[in-house]
């Protein structure tokens, strides 16, 4: 509560953050704002009340994109804030039946790659009754947008999928491991063996720790601080005996919402004796996948490329972690045309599960983002974050485009010698 209150002051009400904010800008509620979600925030924290529905209500339609930290010049810490609402809210209020749920099933799963992969081919089944579930009261829009995002076919699993040591054939410089994550394990596996060759080929042992998971973010962005620190807490002691052993240079994070999250488990586990120095040793180390390949320096290009690339900008990257000009520099020096997308401070309305929870307004959002990106009449998209590959895809997808949307390092792994990148071969596959 000490670190909510010192947040609670910050904020002068100047209502810069109002400009920014994407559900602001679609729904025009002051309540919908993160100064009106501030003040709803700090009378309920402060008066000791449990959440009510109409917190619930306009707390749940925050993205947690971080928009307005990036604009606010008062230096208000708003997720740290949002993030004690949304536990404060699983503490104290009695969500809907089908709510809980739904909620629960997705926190049972999405962090698990081998129930998430089962529950993938339980989906192309449901995507045969999509029509009817679309009809049942109060989770029937969420099911369905579920079932719109499922692919139609899974990637064959990686064989960097479980831990190993992908050991370098160039002069050694260092080892870093590799978050494996959870979704993008399932969905694209592709991404995590284009960074392993990216950093071999920059002379990296990359390691697969054994006991790494999920992050945390999902299930942290739901209120489930338990559940969130659970998985922390795994990655930490991994991540912990690899250093203590053999050491680490970096933790690379190819999906940003992850690596917003891991950086802020020093702050997750301040007050904890037990927790503290190791959080914080982990949070140190980890780094976005371009802000390692800046640091050390991209391999010498193989490949004539050219092609022009609309660049998506992920809030979790933009705004979570401030890395805004590494991407976009990494695929210049590799030979791409970049262009910025009109509006790329407003999210695209993936957020994790937000998509899936808040279809409607992730839906006005994603035709907002796919819009600005056909303006730049790009060949390519690229972007750091799966979540925003999924909805952006599924956007250009629904208007007919054939426009591959492919993550930053495979494009860089493909321009410094490594294969092309599976959505240039059928966008509309993946």
């Amino acid at each position: 509560m000490q670190a909510s209150e010192k947040i609670l002051r910050t904020c002068v009400h100047c209502g810069f953050c109002t400009a920014t904010c994407p559900t602001y800008l679609l729904l025009g509620d002051e309540l919908d704002s993160p100064r009106g979600r501030i003040y709803m925030i700090k009378d309920m924290l402060e008066r000791g009340r449990p959440a009510s529905a109409d917190v619930v209500k306009h707390v749940d339609r925050c993205l947690s994109c971080l928009s307005c930290m990036t604009t606010c010049p008062s230096g208000v810490h708003y997720m740290h804030l949002v993030d004690h609402a949304r536990a404060h809210i699983e503490a104290t209020y009695q969500r809907p039946f089908a709510d809980r749920m739904l909620r629960s099933i997705l926190a049972a799963i999405l962090p698990y790659p081998n129930r998430f992969r089962f529950a993938l081919f339980g989906a192309r089944i449901g995507k045969l009754f999509a029509p009817l579930l679309r009809t049942l009261p109060s989770i029937g829009a969420r099911l369905g947008a579920m079932l719109d995002l499922a692919p139609l076919t899974v990637p064959p699993r990686s064989r960097h999928e479980h831990a190993c040591v992908a050991a370098t054939r160039e002069e050694k410089r260092g080892r870093i491991a590799l978050l494996g994550g959870c979704a993008q394990t399932v969905l694209d596996p592709g991404i995590n063996d284009a960074t392993i060759r990216l950093l071999n080929r920059m002379g990296f042992d990359v390691v697969r720790t054994a006991g790494e998971g999920c992050c945390g973010a999902l299930v942290h962005h739901m209120g489930r601080d338990e559940d969130s620190h659970a998985f922390a807490k795994a990655n930490i002691m991994a991540w912990t005996r690899e250093i203590e052993t053999k050491g680490l240079d970096a933790i690379a994070i190819t999906t940003s919402g992850c690596g917003t999250t891991i950086k802020d488990y020093g702050f997750m586990f301040r007050n904890d004796p037990e927790w503290a120095e190791k959080a914080a040793r982990v949070s140190s180390l980890a780094k976005d996948i371009t802000e390692i390949v800046t640091q050390y320096g991209l391999p010498e290009a193989r490949l004539e490329t050219g092609q022009t690339i609309a660049y998506h900008s992920a809030c979790s990257m933009q705004h979570g972690q401030q890395i805004r000009d590494e991407p976009k520099n990494l695929l210049k020096a590799a030979g791409f045309v970049v262009k910025d997308v009109p509006e790329s401070h407003i999210c695209c309305g993936s957020a994790g599960t937000y998509n899936m929870l808040q279809p409607e307004l992730s839906a006005q959002l994603r035709a907002r983002k796919v819009s600005n990106i056909e303006k730049t009449k790009p060949e390519i998209v690229a972007t750091g974050n799966l979540g925003c590959m999924t909805q952006i895809s599924k956007g250009l997808n629904d208007r007919g485009a054939a426009i591959a949307v492919i993550h930053t390092v495979e494009l860089l792994d493909w321009a410094t010698g490594g294969p092309m990148p599976r959505a240039l071969a059928d966008p509309r596959n993946v």
